[in-house]
Formats: C-alpha cells, sequence, structure tokens
C-alpha cells in the first residue's frame, strides 16, 4: 500500500468515526480517533480506535462493532471516567489509552476540551512510566526470574517453545520499564523494543525465533542478562501476601 493510499483509507477511516460518532453516541461533546489507520500503518484489516467523550456517563464502557467495512474498537467516557483510565495507564507502564488520547484526531464540538486533555495526556507520554519500584518491581523480577529456570535443563522443544512464549512479555517489560521506557503488550513490544534500541531488540528477537524452535540457550542468556543489571535472579525471600478477604466458609 503506497502513501496516497493509506491517505485515502485514512480519510475514510476519520469519515466513518465521524458518522459513528453523529448516528451511536449523539450528544458526545468530543472523540478521538486513532490506530495505526491514522498513523498511516494501517491495512485493510485494521481497525479504528475510538475514545468518545461525553460529558457525563453513570459508567464507562467499551464495545467493539463494524462501521462501512471498518472494525471499530470504542471507548465510551466522561471526562472523570477518562482521567480514571489515563492515570491506571500511566501507573501500569502500558500507555494504551494515554497513546490513543495522545495521537488521535479530534472530531466533534468541543474542541477545547479536548485539546486540553489531549496536552494532559501527550504530557504524560513524553514524561515516560515511574520508576521500577515496589510489589511490582519485585513481581517482574520473581516472573522472569521463574519463567527463566524452566528453561534451564533438558526439556522437549515443545516445552522450550511454551515457556519463551510466556517468557518474552516478562522480559521485554523488564527491558523497556528497566531502562525509564513505556512498555506494550502483544505486537507493541516489539516495536517499543526496537525504537528503544534496534540492536537489542534484533538479539531478542533472534533469541525468541531459536527458542521457538525449541533452542532456549540464547533466550535464556538474555534474560540472565537483563536479570544481573536488576541484582540477578529473585527467589530466595519472595514474598506474596494474599488479600484479607481472600477466604471462604464451608
Amino acid at each position: 500500500m503506497d502513501d496516497i493510499q493509506k491517505h485515502v483509507l485514512a480519510e475514510r477511516a476519520l469519515a466513518v468515526a465521524r458518522h459513528c460518532i453523529a448516528s451511536r453516541y449523539a450528544g458526545a461533546a468530543f472523540a478521538y480517533v486513532a490506530g495505526s489507520i491514522m498513523r498511516g500503518e494501517g491495512t485493510v484489516f485494521s481497525d479504528i480506535d475510538l475514545v468518545v467523550v461525553s460529558p457525563s456517563l453513570q459508567r464507562a464502557w467499551r464495545e467493539s462493532f463494524t462501521a462501512d467495512g471498518f472494525p471499530v474498537e470504542a471507548f465510551v467516557h466522561d471526562p472523570q471516567t477518562l482521567a480514571h483510565y489515563l492515570h491506571q495507564d500511566a501507573d501500569s507502564g502500558y500507555p494504551i489509552m494515554v497513546n490513543m488520547v495522545a495521537t488521535g484526531s479530534i472530531l466533534g464540538p468541543d474542541i477545547d476540551s479536548a485539546g486540553v486533555i489531549q496536552a494532559k495526556a501527550a504530557s504524560m507520554l513524553a514524561a515516560g512510566p515511574k520508576p521500577l519500584a515496589g510489589a511490582d518491581y519485585d513481581m517482574l523480577r520473581y516472573q522472569v526470574t521463574d519463567l527463566a529456570d524452566d528453561l534451564r535443563g533438558t526439556r522437549p522443544p515443545e516445552e522450550i517453545a511454551a515457556v519463551a512464549a510466556l517468557l518474552y512479555q516478562k522480559l521485554a517489560d523488564l527491558i523497556l520499564l528497566g531502562r525509564g521506557a513505556w512498555t506494550g503488550r502483544g505486537k507493541w513490544a516489539p516495536r517499543l523494543m526496537r525504537k528503544l534500541d534496534a540492536q537489542l531488540a534484533a538479539e531478542l528477537d533472534a533469541a525468541f525465533r531459536l527458542a521457538a524452535a525449541g533452542d532456549g540457550a540464547r533466550f535464556l542468556a538474555l534474560a540472565d542478562r537483563e536479570l544481573a543489571l536488576h541484582g540477578g535472579r529473585y527467589f530466595e525471600g519472595f514474598r506474596q501476601d494474599a488479600p484479607l478477604e481472600a477466604r471462604r466458609l464451608e
């Protein structure tokens, strides 16, 4: 798909989003249209990410539907629920909603309010994630250690591949967040790795491909090297308390 086709696709998606807002979300104050199509990176199979903001709602919701051939993922909020999820995203290290709001095209009558929120989201995105610390950091180190240990010794190739599939996300999280960069799930993890360090991303990709084929040695070495930057393997002394309400009377 060339640049002209991508531009035409983005314009079609924007028109579809505008129609969706008028027909499905009458009374919305504004919306952000985001996603790979709007970035000029989409395909005919890409969906439209639509963040719709109404003046007031009883609760936020998310829904998926098809409009004029486009799959649409809509996130429906009012300013307070949107603020809640923006901050929750920032705290988690996965800035999904933050990114959609910060980079989306604005539609709707209240452009000024949309611009204020978009500027806040862009500021959050630019600030980066909070430093790795506390219980979440301990848990991530423990998870990488536990999965890496499953790659030690001799295992059938299919078990190595299954363990590597679980380890990839946790190791990517540790690499990215440990260097002060946002992390992401699924396709976003390798994208953000390439943005952070192209050489390290290529190394991770090559090691993971070998592990997926049943040879986990390089993937294990990479995990051990990354753990060494965070104090080494974390097993001894790990503790996670269950919630006080985690009990059931027979």
